[in-house]
């Protein structure tokens, strides 16, 4: 495997999926539909340039491993423990139901009994990326929807590596079947709780105590860095170590960065690394695709595909409404499962290596997964759109103003200037959310019971992460680089917001406010006015004369036009 063969690979994976995911985008389909197609146009079953599939794999389980890292720093403890009642139950009725349907119809085709099952154990597994993606999309990954459907994988997913380990046993050579269940489950068990006590002990002392000599160092390449090295290093030694999946062990890694002060700056840090890499996922699984499939075994698709899109929702739906959800909520979880992932394929490869499953039975399974999952962003937006008819409409643009709090402030830097804006406000009764990137800073504003985040301003995701969407002002009140940027993200999550920034010099104010600023303030001037108006103290104006005179020179000098 040559250098240059890696970077065709990933260049002709990311250039596709660019091209396709433009397409799909444009055609008002998932962007998740143009990865999947440009896997396909870059796969070894179509025409043209081929991309090495292993490759593009190792690269995907880099961007698997953020993704569910970043799920993780976002998911409180107490949350996922609150709908574990829902999930628990909810994962065990939904996998018997689903794994017995599917046996049960491929029966009438003439498979056994245990092809059937084994198949039907492999589709009953949702793709926690899948489902991350699409519930990120709508904007519920972080509502009860989002906590009771990643709940509910993390379940399937420790049932699956039961699966796995029983698999052998029962249908491997003779000397597996020598071995104790009992003691091979009760193995298992203790490194599921080994992993958990670990990374507990890892997030309550060392990954802070890591993490803040670190920040320290005021360097965000070494921050960067250092989230990559704990999301990327846990999960490998939750593999290697406790023999559970890399996923499960990048979500436990990023539950335990998540209770830590540092997970707001975590998630912007991982979130562009992230972004590319999970596209490689999808990618990846749509090079499976040989589309002769639909044409060999077309029946045993029909069946499968039955079973993923309307026998798995229906049973996760009414299980989860069963279980006292509100039905608003029991749909669209039901329509989040309507698709199979990553450990279908690790299932399905076993089950075919033991001769368990056929290699119809096989491309069958990835066939599925590329339908399904290209449909479930469609199939849970018309099921979210169904759901919406049971509660209250959508607000209007008068109740959504009615939603924001305009007495709430999000202040970014305390510095000399940010401390003055935050006494001022605080004197007119806001409340107001600092973000800071000193770290001595934020613990000792919330150590005199202020709101404050330790986070970079300029990294995705830290808007959202605090509240943007809610809160009636944003206050730049450091002079930070690429402050327009921030200000266009700051108006599209949050039109209403009035927005208050701070630059240098005067030549920067102009661009502030054509990208959406509704007040600058720039230092050069600002002293200019201040100097003016203490000459003019002395003086025999008025106090009216002063003000006009002040406003006179404000518009004069952010009026004039832009000179180099």
């Amino acid at each position: 495997m040559s250098d240059l063969s890696v970077l065709i690979t990933f260049t002709g994976g990311l250039g596709a999926a660019l091209v396709f995911g433009y397409i799909a985008q444009r055609l008002k389909l998932s962007p998740i539909v143009g990865y999947l197609l440009a896997g396909i146009a870059v796969g070894p079953f179509t025409p043209g340039y081929v991309a090495n599939h292993d490759i593009a794999h190792k690269f995907a389980e880099l961007g698997v491993i953020l993704l569910l890292f970043g799920v993780g720093l976002r998911f409180h403890l107490q949350e996922m423990i609150a709908v574990w009642r829902v999930a628990v139950p909810g994962a065990l009725i939904q996998s018997t139901v689903s794994t017995f349907g599917l046996a049960a119809l491929l029966h009438l085709l003439g498979w056994s009994w245990i092809s059937g099952i084994i198949l039907g154990m492999a589709i009953s597994v949702a793709s926690t990326v899948v489902m991350a993606v699409v519930l990120a999309e709508r904007h519920d990954l972080h509502a009860q929807i989002g906590y009771i459907a990643i709940g509910w994988t993390v379940v399937e997913d420790i049932l699956t590596v039961v699966v796995l380990l029983l698999l052998p046993i029962f249908f491997g050579p003779a000397a597996a079947t020598d071995q104790n269940i009992g003691a091979v489950l009760g193995l298992a068990g203790l490194k599921i709780v080994g992993l958990v006590a670990v990374v507990v002990v890892l997030g309550r002392w060392v990954i802070p105590w890591a993490l803040e000599r670190i920040a320290k160092t005021r360097s965000r390449e070494l921050f960067t860095l250092a989230v990559l090295v704990l999301a990327v290093g846990i999960a490998v030694g939750s593999a290697e170590l406790f023999g559970v999946s890399m996923e499960l062990g990048a979500f436990l890694a990023g539950l335990a960065v998540g209770r830590s002060e540092f997970a707001a700056r975590a998630a912007g840090d991982a979130m562009p690394m992230r972004d590319a890499f999970a596209v490689l996922f999808f990618v990846s699984i749509g090079m499976l695709f040989d589309p002769m499939i639909l044409i060999k075994a077309p029946e045993v698709i029909a069946m499968v595909l039955f079973v993923v899109i309307v026998c798995k929702p229906l049973a996760a739906a009414l299980t989860v409404r069963a279980l006292g959800v509100q039905l608003e909520t029991a749909i669209p979880v039901g329509a989040a499962f309507s698709q199979v992932g990553e450990f279908s394929f690790i299932l399905g490869t076993v089950a075919l290596q033991l001769g368990l499953v056929s290699e119809t039975g096989w491309s069958a399974l990835v066939a599925v997964s590329i339908i399904s999952i290209a449909i479930n962003p469609t199939i849970y937006r018309l099921a979210r759109r169904y759901s919406s008819k049971t509660r209250k409409p959508a607000p209007t643009t008068a109740s959504r103003r009615q939603e924001i709090d305009f007495k709430r402030c999000i202040l970014v830097g305390y510095g000399p200037v940010g401390k003055i804006v935050h006494r001022l406000l605080l004197d007119r009764g806001a409340e107001i959310r600092v973000i800071d990137l000193n770290l001595e800073t934020v613990r000792l504003l919330a150590s005199q019971g202020f709101e404050a985040m330790y986070a970079d301003i300029r990294r995705p995701g830290t808007l959202e992460e605090a509240g943007i969407a809610k809160v009636g002002s944003l206050v730049l009140s450091a002079d930070i680089e690429d402050a327009a940027e921030i200000i266009k993200q700051a108006r599209f999550l949050n039109p209403e917001l009035r927005i208050l920034a701070r630059c240098a010099q005067l030549r920067e104010a102009p661009f502030l406010r054509r990208a959406g600023a509704d007040v600058v303030a720039a230092g050069e001037a600002e002293v200019g006015v201040a100097l003016a108006e203490a000459v003019s103290a002395h003086g025999v104006m008025d106090h009216d004369a002063a003000i006009k005179q002040r406003d006179a020179i404000r518009s004069r000098l952010y009026d004039a036009p832009i000179t180099k």
